[in-house]
């Protein structure tokens, strides 16, 4: 092969991206679509691809993991992928830190305030408590899919079924209370680009009751703007401190905090899949495809 060659196939591949996606969504969730023409403008081609695809992952400059969402499942799977793959958004290494909430104890362990949260590993014994309300989600999970909300002083027995259905398939339970604070304040989610602020949304209170299952990847969300305190930006850098990478190694970061008696808590940290809600706010869609542009070889 020719010196000539080779470089332009290099030179191919390095104004390709593609935006890794499932097989439930082949043309990429609604919110990510005007990347593409984005990115051409910047004279980069983009195209969705499936993460299990048979795909060549070497011939694009850039893989940018986006939705990806039925990857709960198969969690050993997903993390095998995405470890392969040469050039991804964001790393391999962080998307194996990332998929397993157990991070938060990481977190929690480094001064950032978290949600409170009861471990239930599949061979512990649980028992609910006598009253409150409390969220039962498992470890690995994506879009709200098998979590509940349960009263206690009526739905014990729901909330003990719950965890012992997690334990059966063998995985981590996540034990909360329901910070019901939420139910009017909403949650708060910040978004950064490249490491640094881009914007900021409010989503609806989501869990209502028990756990009955989702139609679909995810449970669907009531999502709008947000400008966000000086309390919840602060506990933002907190988080971006504490990451095993440097903020500014990701390309994006989803931080989402809920209101507490004692200021934001961390409910999550997403640097995985996250919906990053560019359609709420001007711009947001160019920050990250010049991000993306700025990261190609």
């Amino acid at each position: 092969m020719s010196a000539d060659h080779s470089q332009s196939s290099a030179t191919r591949a390095a104004a390709r991206v593609a935006f890794v996606t499932c097989g439930e969504l082949p043309d990429l969730d609604p919110d990510d679509q005007p990347l593409i023409p984005a990115l051409a403008a910047r004279g980069v081609t983009a195209e969705p691809v499936a993460w299990d695809a048979d795909a060549d992952w070497s011939a694009y400059g850039l893989a940018v993991v986006r939705s990806t969402w039925d990857y709960a499942k198969r969690r050993d799977e997903f993390v095998a992928w995405a470890t392969s793959v040469p050039r991804l958004a964001n790393p391999g290494g962080v998307i194996a830190w990332n998929t397993d909430k157990r991070y938060l104890r990481e977190l929690a362990g480094k001064g950032v305030p978290i949600v409170p949260t009861t471990w239930v590993e599949p061979g512990d014994e649980w028992q609910p408590a006598a009253g409150g309300e409390i969220v039962v989600k498992p470890a690995v999970s994506a879009g709200s899919v098998d979590t509940g909300r349960y009263d206690l002083a009526t739905q014990a027995g729901l909330a003990e079924a719950h965890v012992a259905r997690l334990q059966r398939a063998g995985r981590t339970v996540m034990i909360q209370p329901y910070l019901a604070a939420v139910d009017t304040a909403g949650e708060t989610a910040l978004l950064y680009v490249d490491g640094r602020y881009s914007h900021a949304i409010r989503k609806g209170a989501l869990l209502t009751g028990p756990d009955t299952g989702v139609e679909g990847l995810y449970v669907e969300e009531d999502i709008t703007p947000r400008t966000p305190s000086a309390d919840e930006l602060a506990l933002g850098e907190r988080v971006l401190a504490a990451l095993p990478v440097p903020a500014g190694d990701l390309l994006y970061i989803r931080v989402d905090l809920l209101p507490a008696a004692d200021g934001p808590v961390v409910i999550e940290v997403e640097l995985t899949e996250p919906s990053l809600f560019l359609g709420t706010a001007d711009g947001a869609h160019d920050r990250l495809a010049d991000a993306i542009v700025r990261r190609l070889p």
